[in-house]
């Protein structure tokens, strides 16, 4: 028999169901995990879905390592690490060990045995579940398919994300501070709980056109945050475009480099702490960047262009654009730092590959 064809709408409904505190399966062939979120469980939905409370936690392996949890010869692993229940492992310590904020005010009780997941393509499926969710990557682990628990497969998850499913679905005259000709147009593909958007400044005049792909950040954007250097660098593509007369802003609704606002906001609270943007990443158990730049390709491609000029200080922009088939050639883009942003530039620098 076949295996059945993946199901674009069914990580939006795992998503959906992580989000409410409701569990979600994972199968592959016959191998399955059920799930429930550590973040939004609670005392009634854990012990329903665990009567015998026999489940493991399930870490991703950047938050493992952080608490140090994968010096255990059996656990040592490029993948999800499981620390196994005991009597001691309460719901509070399991959101403790997903959540990163009391780590150096709270060390860590224990001792913890930990042992890989079962099914490592199960559960690195159930950690991108919950990034698509905006949730921390940790989970109550049970082998098998409980009654209940919403299903979807690691092929199901990768036409969730699959960026050909992108359309242009409205567009309007929009003029705007730097220029009055300028048109708007939306993107979104039919399991996307947002849309990502375009401004096209003014008219094409026979040159690639002046593109910046500018990722959601509204601390930056809309409130002005010192942290970073978004919203400066918006205004500043903006003026350039309009400027040089013609050109492409692309709007990605990508906050946090992808992990969304709220864990965004988790990842502050620990450079708060003293860790850099990317050491708050890992600690929260995430990839230091998880945008997805293939759905920048497409928003291209959909308007046309196969050739730009790219507004850029990040050679990860301009590789995955060009690995999608666009030729970019790229154009320098930095402004000068504030004494809050300092360290976080500079980290980009050393650390990311962005040049100043």
């Amino acid at each position: 028999m076949n295996a059945a064809a993946p199901d674009p709408k069914a990580a939006a409904r795992a998503i959906d169901a992580l989000r409410r505190g409701w569990p979600v399966c994972v199968v592959v062939g016959e191998a399955s995990i059920s799930l429930l979120a550590v973040e939004t469980a609670d005392d009634l939905r854990l012990a329903e879905f665990d009567p015998d409370a026999r489940a493991d936690v399930l870490l991703s392996p950047s938050r493992a390592a952080t608490m140090h949890l994968t010096n255990q010869i059996a656990a040592a692993a490029d993948h999800a690490v499981c620390v196994m229940r005991t009597p001691w492992l309460t719901l509070p310590l399991a959101l403790a060990l997903a959540d990163p904020a009391l780590d150096l005010a709270s060390p860590m009780k224990g001792p913890f045995t930990t042992t890989p997941c079962p099914c490592p393509l199960l559960a690195d499926a159930a950690l991108e579940l919950a990034r698509h969710a905006g949730l921390l990557p940790a989970f109550y682990v049970l082998e098998g398919s409980l009654p209940g628990a919403t299903p979807f497969t690691p092929e199901d998850l990768a036409v969730h994300d699959d960026a050909s499913r992108l359309a242009i679905v409205a567009r309007a005259r929009l003029p705007v501070a730097v220029t009055d000709d300028a048109e708007i147009i939306a993107f979104r593909s039919p399991e996307m709980a947002h849309e990502h958007v375009a401004l096209i400044v003014g008219k094409p005049n026979g040159q690639p056109p002046l593109v910046r792909l500018h990722s959601e950040c509204l601390t930056g954007d809309v409130l002005g945050s010192l942290k970073c250097d978004c919203g400066p660098q918006l205004d500043a593509a903006l003026k350039l475009i309009a400027e040089g007369g013609w050109g492409v802003l692309l709007y990605l609704r990508q906050e946090g480099r992808g992990i969304g606002l709220i864990n965004k906001l988790r990842a502050y609270e620990l450079q708060d702490q003293g860790f850099d943007t990317v050491d708050a990443n890992l600690r929260l158990g995430f990839a230091v960047d998880a945008r997805d730049f293939g759905v920048a390709a497409q928003m291209l491609a959909l308007l046309g262009h196969q050739s730009i000029r790219l507004l850029t200080n990040n050679p990860a922009k301009a590789a995955r654009l060009e690995a999608a088939g666009i030729t970019v050639e790229p154009v320098s883009h930095a402004l000068p730092a504030n004494p809050h942003n300092r360290a976080y530039l500079m980290t980009k620098r050393d650390r990311t590959g962005h040049s100043l």
